[in-house]
């Protein structure tokens, strides 16, 4: 009898291989759209369990709660896709296999919508990616940004996020504006092309 052959089509790879590590997992990117922005929004979302709330008080049994962490669209996801997709693919499930989420980011259309399941390193370079992009109008300081923060080891992405997101607004605040100088330097700085041709190669 001839052996069945394995089916890898896209939906059946999601039911089967991703969406059960969704209630699990730390970190979710939601795919989805937003009518006031170029479509696709990427949503990065943390999960917070209840002893890490600060709201639940009055709760007689409080549940975990999905916090939205930042919003990744348009020309910044452009310039950002080929790092996600870089990120994304070291994603293993509980049995350290790889979820190949890749495929999720794999056109220049983006043509999925829906969650997908991250790990803390994936979730926490994310997070630095979403965060430190905004309000940065030079695409090559955006694409610097992801690009460096890619090369980040679990331990220093998850302590740099810290620095942005554990503290008062005003904090948080000056930590990015530092951040984004000491990763991709000034606007007008003539380095930042050299320094993006170089880490390009890596990829």
């Amino acid at each position: 009898m001839a052996a069945k052959k394995k089916t890898t089509d896209p939906e059946t790879h999601y039911a089967q291989r991703v969406k059960p590590e969704l209630n699990q997992a730390k970190w979710i990117v939601r795919i989805t759209e937003h009518k006031d922005k170029p479509m696709p929004v990427l949503i990065l979302k943390e999960r917070i369990q209840p002893d890490q709330r600060t709201d639940t008080r009055d709760m007689v049994a409080p549940r975990a709660v999905l916090k939205e962490r930042g919003l990744l669209y348009g020309p910044s996801l452009t310039r950002c896709l080929p790092v996600l997709k870089t990120i994304v693919t070291r994603v293993t499930d509980q049995a350290d296999i790889p979820l190949e989420l890749q495929q999720y980011l794999n056109r220049k259309r983006i043509t999925f919508r829906g969650n997908l399941p991250l790990d803390d390193e994936a979730g926490y370079k994310m997070g630095l990616i979403f965060k430190l992009q905004e309000r940065i109008k030079e695409m090559d300081r955006v694409e610097l940004i992801a690009r460096r923060v890619d090369r980040f080891t679990k331990e220093e992405a998850a302590y740099w996020y810290s620095r942005i997101s554990n503290f008062t607004d005003a904090a948080n605040r000056w930590a990015m504006a530092g951040m984004k100088i000491m990763l991709a330097g000034h606007p007008s700085d003539k380095h930042i092309e050299k320094m993006l041709d170089k880490l390009r190669l890596n990829y």
